[in-house]
């Protein structure tokens, strides 16, 4: 992997957080509203394609569904389990070509 796709990926990265921290942002402003509201398996959905810290970051600064269980729980779960995931990709690729070469 070359430095232009680990940019490419973290551009990817940073875009579909930002594209879900805008879409609390619009959930929270039609809740102010009482407009047509955004359905919290959709919300939780883009958390789980690689959006929780955009969602996590919107819930805390927007003041967006913090008090709300299971919500809040299913969030939290999410983003330990992309931060499993990180930690994971990150030492197979540190520990797997070492690992191939003893057998």
């Amino acid at each position: 992997m070359t430095i232009i796709d680990i940019i490419k990926l973290a551009a990817l990265f940073l875009s579909l957080n930002l594209l879900v921290f805008l879409i609390y942002f619009l959930d929270k402003q039609a809740a102010r509203k009482g407009g047509w509201r955004i359905s919290e398996r959709t919300l939780l959905t883009l958390a789980l394609i690689g959006g929780s810290l955009g969602a996590m970051a919107a819930q805390q600064l927007l003041r967006h569904k913090t008090r709300k269980e299971p919500f809040r729980s299913i969030l939290a779960a999410i983003l330990i389990l992309h931060g499993a995931l990180v930690t994971a990709l990150a030492f197979a690729t540190l520990w797997g070509p070492r690992l191939l070469l003893n057998f």
